[in-house]
């Protein structure tokens, strides 16, 4: 039976009680006014003062995992199990934003850069799954090109990661450089054709297609070279529900890529393809009885769950208003491991959840809960706080962005020195009917603010524009207009 990776956590985790302290007296100081973040000056201030301790908590805790200027492997930040002093390509896909939030913009960068620069035939169109601070591919997840670790989510993953990182930067690297585009390319095709992960091969595939033979089970890094999943402790897994929704939003992703980079046509045909495992998750996986999605499918042709449910919502892959509904109930009443947990925040205030979202935010920064020194963990907050609560949204492609106060109280919360679209923002929502943005950078960007309810009009410094509206999954209705920012420049949004 293939062992969760998380499981093997204290065998290389520190003593728990020195983390702690260290930590809880990295916070105590950080409190004190005496450290601030290594790369920006990243603060949130909230009259609600639990949160603003989370905040504090989950930015020192990221920060720590910063890597060393002389470490062979250039930039980077941890985001593997400790202390391995490593980054795996799942952990980096789902804590880029919140670095790059945090400064850390070189490191996902050359991070970013050595996952899509190792794609090899030789390895089946797989990279390394793991690399450490020696620029190395990690030895306790690989021997050779024929012997490695390896979740087949990860390629799909880094392409929406960075997607995602050129929508929230502007970063044309992510999307034009050649490294990139080579990686996108040869996953949306060879990968996808080597691991036999056509729509319509997806129940029928073999487990292992390409395994070295003669095949040993005991063996983990020919066992799990090429696993259907993250959930990594099911026996003879074929295939898994959260794969097929990283396919579907990768080719969406790579399928916007090439819109952007002016290849239309070829968009629209990954765009179909992306499709058809939508469809095929919807039309094959959803059990009627127990209305939730199965998880995997087993060698021996048998349906069944675990976790995994998350990813589905992570890659935003359910279209069903009620199935989504029962999915996030389903999660919020049962018990997950940590890193499942660390995509709670941003994944439930997006999706119209904030006051779960609110609990999971201080609950995954409270000191007493296990395995809150996993990176995902500290990084999964900030991007809860940045995208989640003050609902920070970029669009590179037209150089905008947006703002919506997720909070249920109407109490004032800042977030001040954000990194994005080339400039640097504070923003303050004084309450979810006023929100107040200042440009601080030197590069005008689109502002356009949003705001819970059905307004006629929002007021720009006073003056009145129509609201332009829309509705989320939910039906609840949205009221938001369109402004200019320019360098230098600060504008107050509000309603009434």
């Amino acid at each position: 039976m293939v062992k969760p990776r998380w499981m093997f956590h204290y065998n290389y985790m520190m003593n728990r009680a020195t983390m702690r302290k260290f930590i809880l007296t990295l916070v105590l100081i950080i409190s004190c006014g005496l450290v601030y973040a290594q790369n920006n000056n990243l603060q949130f201030k909230s009259a609600d003062t639990a949160l603003q301790t989370a905040f504090q908590r989950a930015k020192v805790m990221a920060l720590h995992y910063k890597g060393k200027p002389g470490d062979p492997v250039g930039p980077w930040y941890e985001s593997a199990l400790p202390p391995r002093f490593a980054f795996c390509m799942r952990d980096v896909s789902h804590q880029s934003i919140g670095a790059e939030v945090l400064g850390l913009d070189k490191e996902n960068k050359n991070m970013l850069t050595l996952f899509v620069k190792n794609i090899s035939a030789n390895k089946d169109w797989c990279t390394y799954w793991e690399i450490n601070h020696f620029g190395k591919p990690a030895p306790e997840d690989y021997k050779d090109d024929k012997h490695f670790w390896f979740n087949l989510n990860a390629n799909f993953d880094i392409m929406n990661a960075c997607w995602n990182l050129y929508l929230w930067t502007g970063d044309q690297e992510y999307i034009k450089g050649a490294a990139f585009k080579n990686f996108y390319e040869k996953t949306a095709n060879e990968y996808i054709k080597t691991w036999i992960l056509e729509p319509d091969s997806l129940l029928t595939r073999p487990a292992h297609p390409n395994v070295t033979l003669p095949y040993d089970s005991e063996d983990a890094k020919k066992r799990c070279r090429g696993l259907p999943s993250y959930s990594e402790g099911v026996q003879n897994i074929k295939m898994g529900a959260d794969l097929i929704a990283a396919i579907y939003r990768g080719l969406l992703s790579y399928a916007e890529i090439l819109k952007v980079n002016g290849e239309n046509m070829k968009a629209l045909a990954v765009l179909k393809n992306a499709e058809k495992y939508r469809q095929a998750l919807d039309s094959k996986w959803w059990d009627e009885n127990d209305q939730l999605y199965y998880t995997y499918f087993t060698s021996d042709n048998k349906f069944g769950k675990t976790e995994g449910e998350t990813f589905l919502l992570w890659f935003d892959a359910i279209k069903d208003p009620v199935r989504k509904q029962k999915t996030i109930q389903h999660l919020l009443n049962n018990n997950w491991n940590i890193e499942n947990l660390s995509y709670f925040p941003y994944i439930l205030y997006v999706n119209g959840y904030p006051d779960q979202a609110y609990n999971y935010m201080l609950k995954l920064t409270d000191p007493k809960t296990d395995r809150r020194e996993y990176p995902e963990v500290s990084f999964g907050v900030i991007k809860g706080f940045t995208e989640g609560l003050m609902g920070i949204s970029a669009d590179a492609r037209v150089n905008r962005l947006t703002t919506l106060y997720r909070n249920t109280a109407d109490i004032s919360s800042t977030l001040m020195s954000v990194p994005v679209l080339h400039t640097t923002i504070d923003l303050t929502h004084k309450d979810r009917k006023t929100s107040t943005i200042t440009n601080v950078g030197k590069i005008a960007i689109q502002w356009r603010p949003k705001f819970a309810g059905n307004y006629a009009s929002i007021f720009i410094d006073g003056k009145r524009l129509k609201a332009t509206h829309e509705k989320n999954w939910l039906g609840n209705q949205f009221s938001y207009a369109n402004v200019s920012l320019k360098a230098g420049q600060k504008i107050t949004a509000l309603v009434k």
